[in-house]
């Protein structure tokens, strides 16, 4: 049996090859070729667009893909989602959809919006948002090159952001916030029936959330006698605990534990402040939970 699997195409392309490649999977893309190559004989990669791919698993044409929850709910697809991946292209923060205005314009809340026109390329997601605020608009799809729209050809626009950059380049401003949104990895309704295929996804999922897991953290292993071991302990933050095991050598222990990436800077003089020798730092590819 095949697995057929959707990759984003776009923005996410990047770095989701690279978090295959942390998970074990080695995806190879041809120059023009829109169906990738991967050292899993099981599987059947397919490159398609994240704005279209919930469509596509819905219909059938791909048992499984990735994509954002946001175009997830913009195709209003009806589809099984088997994990939320938190990664994406820039940074491992959420991306937000914005409602945004030119810099001096006088629309300070959505209420201000009442009979405006909206360019956007989440139409679905916009007249929502505005339903839900009893707002009145139009709301025009957008091919692209939606920041430049204002103030001409419309009078706010609704954009995906992470860093908010692009927004400022264009003197925009924030006025709310539509929705957040994560990758997430989805399955059609019926391949997720078939025991085969969703052992495969399941077991796709755990390696690909590990490998998110273990991305901003670290392993560390050193060694401590006897008399030192609590106060180095102490210091140690950890999953659960981190794991002793006695040395050859009496009174002596080695410690290996996980930490937060952003702490080891720190801890490590102090792991040999408290009587830690041998220390070793090491990158990790999976951490499951």
């Amino acid at each position: 049996m095949k697995l057929k699997l959707g990759i984003p195409k776009g923005s996410l392309e990047e770095a989701t090859i690279r978090l295959f490649k942390k998970a074990g999977y080695e995806i190879r893309v041809g120059e023009r070729s829109y169906y990738p190559e991967i050292d899993d004989p099981e599987i059947e990669c397919l490159l398609v667009r994240a704005q279209e791919m919930a469509r596509y698993v819905e219909h059938g044409t791909l048992d499984c893909g990735i994509t954002g929850q946001d175009w997830i709910v913009e195709c209003r697809a009806k589809v099984r989602e088997v994990a939320e991946l938190h990664y994406a292209k820039q940074s491992k923060s959420l991306v937000r959809w914005v409602l945004a205005v030119p810099a001096d314009s006088r629309v300070r809340s959505v209420k201000d919006l009442q009979g405006k026109t909206i360019a956007t390329e989440a139409v679905n997601l916009t007249k929502a948002f505005l339903a839900k605020h009893k707002v009145k608009a139009a709301v025009e799809f957008s091919w692209g090159a939606t920041e430049v729209k204002p103030p001409e050809l419309a009078d706010a626009i609704v954009e995906i952001t992470e860093t908010g950059s692009s927004l400022r380049a264009n003197n925009l401003r924030i006025v709310a916030e539509v929705m957040t949104s994560t990758p997430r990895l989805i399955m059609k309704p019926k391949a997720y029936e078939n025991a085969w295929k969703r052992k495969k996804v399941e077991a796709l999922a755990v390696l690909l959330e590990g490998a998110i897991n273990a991305e901003m953290k670290v392993g560390l292993m050193l060694n401590v006698d006897e008399k030192h071991l609590k106060k180095v302990v102490a210091l140690l933050p950890s999953l659960e605990a981190p794991t002793l095991n006695p040395l050859a050598e009496t009174g002596w222990y080695a410690i290996n534990t996980i930490v937060d990436e952003t702490v080891v800077r720190d801890l490590i003089p102090k792991l040999k402040d408290a009587g830690g020798t041998g220390i070793v730092e090491y990158p990790l590819n999976k951490v499951i939970f």
